[in-house]
Order: C-alpha cells, then sequence, then structure tokens
C-alpha cells in the first residue's frame, strides 16, 4: 500500500514541478500582473485537484501487464456485449510470486483484453479456487510454445510481442500497456523452502 500512496505522490510532485517550471517560465512574459497571478493560483488549485483525482484511480483494475509468477486470488470475467458496444473484458486479481513461489503479500487488480480462450481458461482456474485449489500462473510473450497450441496458422516464434499472435508491434496499445503477454495458469506449486539443519 506504501508504493501505490509514493505513486500518487510522486505523480503530483511531477506536476507541481512542471507548473512551477512553466510558471518560472511566465514571470519573464510581457503579461499583465493579474494574468500571472490567476495563473498561479489555477496551477495552485491543480495540484490538489490532481493528488485527489489519482486516489480514486487506486481501487480500479489498472490495464498493464501481469508479473511474471503469480498466484490467482480471484477472477472476474465480463463476457462481450455487442447491443451495448461492450468489447467485453477479463480482471484478475493476482499476487506476485519470487522465485521460492512464496507471495509478495500485495495484492493487485489487472486488467486483460477479452478473447474467448483466455475466458475460458480464467473460468477453470476459478472453478478450481472456489473448489480450494490455489491457482498460479506465469506470463509469456505470445509466440511461445505452450500458447501456439491453440493457435490456428503460422506464428512467428521469434516475433517482438504485440496485441496477439498475428500481428501488433510497438505501436500496439496493448503493447504500449504492456498487456502484450500471454496468460498460462496451472495449480499453485509449493513453496520451495529452505533445508532444515537437523543436528
Amino acid at each position: 500500500m506504501m508504493s501505490l500512496q509514493t505513486s500518487v505522490l510522486g505523480l503530483s510532485l511531477a506536476y507541481v514541478l512542471l507548473s512551477v517550471l512553466l510558471l518560472a517560465a511566465m514571470i519573464w512574459l510581457p503579461v499583465r500582473r493579474l494574468f500571472k497571478i490567476a495563473a498561479i493560483l489555477t496551477a495552485s488549485a491543480f495540484y490538489v485537484v490532481v493528488f485527489f483525482a489519482s486516489q480514486g484511480l487506486l481501487g480500479w483494475s489498472a490495464p498493464v501487464a501481469v508479473p511474471d509468477r503469480f498466484q490467482v486470488l480471484w477472477t472476474r470475467v465480463l463476457e462481450p456485449n455487442p447491443a451495448q458496444g461492450e468489447p467485453g473484458a477479463i480482471h484478475l486479481w493476482l499476487e506476485e510470486l519470487d522465485d521460492a513461489n512464496l507471495p509478495s503479500g500485495v495484492p493487485r487488480a489487472y486488467l486483460l483484453p477479452y478473447s474467448r480462450e483466455l475466458a475460458g481458461r480464467i473460468s477453470a482456474a476459478q472453478a478450481e479456487i472456489e473448489k480450494g485449489n490455489p491457482q498460479g500462473g506465469r506470463s509469456q510473450f505470445f509466440g511461445n510454445p505452450p500458447h501456439n497450441a491453440g493457435v490456428i496458422g503460422p506464428v512467428n516464434a521469434a516475433a517482438p510481442p504485440g496485441g496477439d499472435p498475428s500481428g501488433g508491434g510497438l505501436l500496439d496499445p496493448e503493447f504500449l500497456g504492456g498487456q502484450s503477454k500471454s496468460v498460462e495458469l496451472a495449480p499453485l506449486p509449493k513453496p520451495v523452502l529452505p533445508p532444515k539443519d537437523i543436528p
């Protein structure tokens, strides 16, 4: 939670810095003093607006790349609704795992674009979670062999990550948002504990 607050504070301070630089440049502009005072007061008011507006974003699922290794805590699949113009979405509540499969203790919500194949895998994982079987996963770039099993047609395994196996590229919005990875799910592996010293 501390890192989230630090990010919000950093964003607000960045806005303050940019505003101070712009206002400092305005000092030398040949405009009326009343306009300069109004600009300073407006920028100062927006410091507070930016801080509190960014606080409201913390509860939403983030459209960023999932961790490389994670435990699935809960899921929500929203089916597409063409009548309403909604493309569908997949919400995941995940906790990052370290190399020993131990959780970080900081769960986070992620938003993935909807696909029928991914929705099926997520729903199956959710059913296992509800039965009491913890589920884990890994993120892999599209084009890796485990993900290619369900892909019809040729796929370039050496292709850079994009929005889907058939295209994308560096200007794909999903690539820019970090969503160019495939999510593979499996039962959660047991933690790797250090050996016990028995005297």
